[in-house]
């Protein structure tokens, strides 16, 4: 069975549902969500796509990203990619909302409404070897950095949110940290 997604309007309202890979291949707008994970020193959670992946295979990414499915609510959809990832568990907090359209070399287009999610780095992560290729942590800094070194080696997605949503990005991190401290910091990869 094919994966539906969630066509919405400019309003971000469904209006059907339609195969994953056609989805991408016409470039239709449709629901999508992103994960950012914060361990206690501030320090991001990014994955190596799995090189095996359709869409964006091999690059390095936020913590985990995903679509909801027809009938299943965009923060239900987010924890159950988390667990299907990573192997994760974690509260997660709306951050901001973001829209893009782009189109990529091998003819694959985006054309996005994305909730973005923060939450504390849980104990016990298990990436899915089908999924993820690899994690590290770095800072929001480090990964601007090398972002801008290197930007052949990250996700459009991940880079779109540094560039546009920078400020929100930094306030996610904040409110995560100001937590204080008790969040585990150990990742199994």
């Amino acid at each position: 069975m094919t994966e539906q997604l969630i066509l919405v309007d400019a309003r971000n309202r469904p209006i059907g549902t339609a195969d994953k890979r056609e989805v991408h291949r016409a470039g239709l707008r449709h629901r999508a969500f992103s994960i950012f994970l914060v361990d206690d020193g501030g320090r991001l959670l990014l994955q190596r796509r799995q090189v095996s992946k359709y869409h964006s295979g091999g690059l390095w990414s936020n913590s985990c990203c995903g679509h909801p499915r027809s009938g299943e609510r965009t923060i239900d959809a987010a924890r159950r990619r988390l667990a299907e990832e990573l192997g994760a568990t974690t509260k997660l907090r709306y951050g901001f909302q973001a829209r893009y359209r782009a189109t990529f070399p091998n003819g694959l287009k985006e054309n996005e409404i994305v909730s973005v999610y923060f939450g504390a780095v849980p104990e016990g992560i298990m990436p899915n070897p089908d999924e993820v290729a690899s994690v590290v942590r770095c800072s929001l800094a480090q990964l601007e950095q090398d972002v801008r070194r290197q930007p052949a080696g990250y996700s459009f997605w991940l880079t779109y949110y540094l560039q546009h949503h920078r400020r929100a990005l930094a306030d996610g991190v904040r409110v995560l940290v100001k937590r204080g401290p008790g969040r585990p910091a150990n990742v199994k990869a």
